[in-house]
Order: structure tokens, then sequence, then C-alpha cells
């Protein structure tokens, strides 16, 4: 009896230890929601775009000229991009590739890529073209000379290559692919005497898109930067980019009012914009969409120095380069 009593007492012992062990998990399980999940938010140390760099990398470009395929000013630019590009990253492609274009010309156009953590899976991809048109089928005066192309074309590259400093300095916890398209803007115009070519824009992308500079290539989403740079230029929900990337435009555009850029990210739609980001889309399943000026006051609706002569250094604004650039700093360092 002795033996069983001191038996039963231990086992009532232990049985007591258990309930109040029970009674506290209990009580800590029923602690508020909030209360447990009150872990500090570890705040993100993005860096300041710097307007000035970027609008030198655009006065850089136009300095060469009107960076038309296979032109004096386009081969000299594109060493310089290379190079450029080359002081920040040494994973630098320059994809090369034949094309004829609707005049029957024959060309070999220059994609050129600069890939940030090259070895991380976790991927964007972030665009803009780098040649200028070839005609100013839009002015009033010299339409078949070939235009400067600040905003419409050099505006997004400049950006992109102020990024492209930033992560150099800093390594964004994600890889990063800038990819600068060539021969978009070498369209067929609208009274043109030759027999219409269907898609002769956008012939970078599309080449990039059916031949990636790496096997299986592929990014959790895109951002094309096109018509970037202009005083006041609005940027709307463009359709195409609306219907491949919903999540992503919302994201882009709620970040830049956040941080107070507004008055350029407007929350309207716009019409679909046939741009390198449709091909990319369309052919390599990338989420991408197209920050690009819409000005529904014009009769194209782009920006009014659109494909003309006045698109030069006096079309571009630091305010807007910095709206766009420090936006896509805020998205790209929180991921």
């Amino acid at each position: 009896m002795v033996v069983i009593g001191n038996l039963t007492l231990k086992l009532m012992l232990r049985y007591c230890v258990f309930y109040v062990v029970c009674a506290l998990l209990l009580a800590c399980s029923n602690e508020p929601e909030a209360k447990k999940k009150a872990i500090p938010k570890v705040k993100i140390d993005v860096p300041k775009f710097n307007a000035d760099s970027a609008y030198y990398y655009v006065e850089k470009q136009v300095g060469f000229g009107p960076r038309v395929i296979s032109s004096n000013a386009w081969k000299k630019c594109a060493v310089w991009l290379e190079k450029k590009m080359k002081t920040y990253t040494p994973n630098v492609i320059v994809q090369e590739a034949p094309i004829t274009t609707y005049d029957g010309k024959n060309h070999t156009l220059k994609n050129i890529i600069a890939s940030f953590s090259p070895k991380k899976n976790n991927r964007i991809a972030l665009f803009a073209h780098w040649d200028s048109r070839h005609v100013a089928d839009h002015d009033t005066i010299n339409q078949d000379s070939p235009i400067l192309g600040a905003n419409d074309g050099g505006s997004g590259v400049g950006v992109l290559l102020e990024l492209a400093r930033h992560f150099n300095n800093k390594n964004p916890n994600i890889g990063i692919d800038i990819i600068l398209f060539d021969a978009e803007d070498y369209g067929q115009p609208e009274n043109s005497k030759f027999p219409i070519m269907q898609d002769s824009w956008c012939l970078g992308s599309q080449y990039w898109s059916k031949n990636p500079h790496k096997p299986n290539y592929f990014a959790r989403y895109g951002i094309l930067l096109d018509m970037v740079g202009a005083k006041n230029a609005t940027f709307r929900h463009e359709e195409i980019s609306a219907y491949f990337a919903p999540n992503i435009l919302q994201k882009v555009w709620r970040k830049a009012n956040q941080l107070g850029y507004g008055k350029y990210f407007v929350f309207e739609d716009a019409n679909q914009i046939l741009d390198d980001h449709y091909y990319v889309n369309t052919i390599t399943g990338i989420p991408t969409i197209d920050i690009i000026e819409y000005d529904p006051t014009t009769k194209t609706n782009f920006n009014k120095h659109w494909h003309t002569h006045n698109d030069d250094m006096d079309n571009i604004d630091r305010s807007t380069l910095n709206a766009v650039g420090q936006t896509l700093l805020e998205i790209i360092y929180n991921e």
C-alpha cells in the first residue's frame, strides 16, 4: 500500500504539473493575434535616384545624334552603352541578329543586356529601347530626316542607366536584367510607299522574346520604360499592361502615389499601345507593363513632340525622370 500510495501521490503530482502546463499553454495560445504578430518591420534603405545623373545619360545619347540602326551615331552609341554598362556589371551581353526592315534594307540589330546577380532565380526584367526614329513622320518639315529621340528612346535608357549605377553600389535582394532593345522605332510609317509589312515595329524585342539571352529565361515580371522624360508627362493604365499584368500595374501606380508622384502616375485607363511589352507578354509569357506617356489632349495620345524634330533635350525634365526612377527603386529594393 505504501508503494501504491507513493505511486498514487507521484501520479497525482504529475497530473497536477501536466494540468498547470496545459493551462499556461492555453493561456498563451489565447493571446490576442495582434500581440503575437507584433514583429517589428525592417526598414529598407532605398537609394535616392539622381535625376541629374539620368539627365546626363539622356544628353550623352542625344549627343551622338539620331541613333538609327546601322548609322554612325548608332554604332558609337552602342559602343558607349556597352562600356557604360560594364562599369556597373561584368555581365553584359550584346545580342546581335540580322533583320530586314519594311523598306527592304538589311541590318544587324544589337540588343544590349546587363545582368545583376545572374545566379539568382528570383528576377525581374527592366526594358527600354535605345534606337531613335528614322523619320520625322509627325512633323511638318523634313519628314524624311531622322529625329534625335531624347524622350522617345533616350529617356528610358537614361533612367535605367541610373538604376544600374545604384545596383552596382548596392545589390537588391533579387536578380535584375536590364534589356535595351534595338530597332523599336523603325516601324513602317502610315504614308509609306512600300508594301505593308506586318509587325514592322519593335524588331529587337520580337527577336529577344523568341531568342532570350539565356536558355529558358524567365522573370517574375517586367517593366518597360518608353517616353518617361517629358515635362508634366502623365502615365496611365495602358490596356495591354492592364490585361497581362494588372497586379504589377497596380503595385507600381500605388507606390508612385505613396511617394507623392500622383500627378505623373494617374489612375485612369488608356488605350492599348503596340510597344515592346506586347511581344514580351505574348511570346515569353513574362507579365510586363509599359510606363509610357499618354496625353489624351493630343491627336496621337502621345507627347506633342512625338516623332518630330522637337524631341530634343528641351523636351526632357528632371522631375519626371526622378518620379519614374525613384518609384522603380522603391519597388525593386522592397522585393
